[in-house]
């Protein structure tokens, strides 16, 4: 069995399932919400948070930085002062660090550059989370990767061969994995999941623990990829749907994530351990549903059994029917009265 702890949490390749909310920047750049946001998260059940960390300047390039950003989830008039206007700083990110904490989850953040690495180092994250996006950033994954803390690495829009070199790279420096499957639609919709590959990804890098990041609208995906061996889970959050932002609209409200989280956990107490049992609780509805073997009319003691002196009935007394076969032709003992159970001791 593949383990990796890191902070509160501990994660492994049988489960039980992880959950994170995906909290990104749904909260629009207000602290108290995304502090509320935590509170509710937890309250559904979930054992992580997760937020995005960007240095938008050093990210994006001046061109597109400043691009004009005119539409109706737009937080400014340039693409820059958009992002800058969601992103938060040192003090707020050890609030929201603070709050998680306190609340019983793990404080989770994607570095989307080398900067916000350094960043969410000097806070003191546990583990790093890295985008679709970045899949094909070597530098920033091999950067990550010499720190040594756990990383969860989302596989959006890339080849399996792509898939292989980022693992290849960071495996030279750390073996604290857990690759995601993801597609990279926002939404996706349900034909376009092939969460099939799961179970590719499981056989193709057996070393590592797999999980589901998802952008798909519904409760049923995870349930889906935990049965074919994923068992981390990342879906977007909000409180309202109808918040400005691009992600709101996939993202699960508080009931969603609630029964999002009751269903994984309906699964660990629900698959059982294979070793068939006839619970006690059974036992009661087999004998009020089931059948046994009657007199279908007055029998006198002598009379030899044929399907004529029988009838199968419930409730389930006296013998069951897969034994009618060692009834038949027996001769009775006893007299039985119509609709009395015919048990073996009564029979020669």
């Amino acid at each position: 069995m593949k383990n990796i702890n890191f902070g509160r949490s501990s994660i492994n390749d049988k489960g039980p399932c992880y959950v994170i909310a995906e909290i990104g920047h749904n909260h629009q750049g207000n602290l108290e919400t995304a502090q509320q946001m935590i509170k509710v998260a937890a309250g559904c059940g979930v054992q992580a948070v997760k937020f995005q960390k960007r240095d938008n300047k050093s990210l994006y390039t001046k061109t597109f930085y400043d691009r004009p950003y005119d539409n109706e989830n737009s937080y400014g008039a340039t693409y820059g002062e958009h992002r800058e206007f969601l992103e938060f700083g040192m003090q707020e990110y050890m609030e929201l660090k603070k709050c998680a904490e306190e609340n019983g989850v793990e404080f989770m953040a994607t570095a989307f550059d080398l900067s916000s690495v350094d960043f969410l180092e000097e806070l003191g994250i546990t583990s790093y989370k890295t985008s679709s996006s970045d899949l094909t950033n070597t530098p920033l994954l091999t950067y990550i990767a010499k720190i040594g803390k756990p990383m969860f690495i989302s596989t959006g829009a890339s080849s399996l061969e792509e898939i292989g070199i980022a693992y290849n790279e960071i495996t030279k420096y750390n073996e604290k994995i857990c690759l995601m499957h993801c597609t990279a639609g926002y939404p996706t919709e349900y034909h376009n999941l092939n969460l099939k590959v799961i179970e590719t990804l499981k056989r193709e890098f057996p070393n590592v623990i797999i999980g589901y990041s998802g952008h798909d609208d519904g409760i049923l995906a995870p349930v889906i990829a935990y049965m074919l061996g994923a068992t981390v889970f990342e879906k977007h959050f909000t409180l309202k749907h109808a918040w400005k932002g691009t992600d709101h609209k996939f993202s699960l409200n508080p009931e969603g994530l609630r029964k999002q989280v009751r269903d994984l956990r309906r699964i660990d107490i629900s698959v059982g351990n294979g070793e068939r049992i006839l619970y006690d609780f059974e036992k009661e509805a087999r004998i009020k549903m089931g059948k046994g073997i009657y007199a279908s009319k007055p029998l006198s003691a002598g009379t030899i059994i044929t399907m004529d002196e029988i009838s199968f009935k419930t409730p389930a007394n006296g013998t069951p029917p897969y034994m009618v076969d060692k009834i038949l032709g027996k001769r009775l003992k006893v007299d039985l009265a119509e609709e009395l159970p015919i048990s073996m001791e009564y029979l020669e």
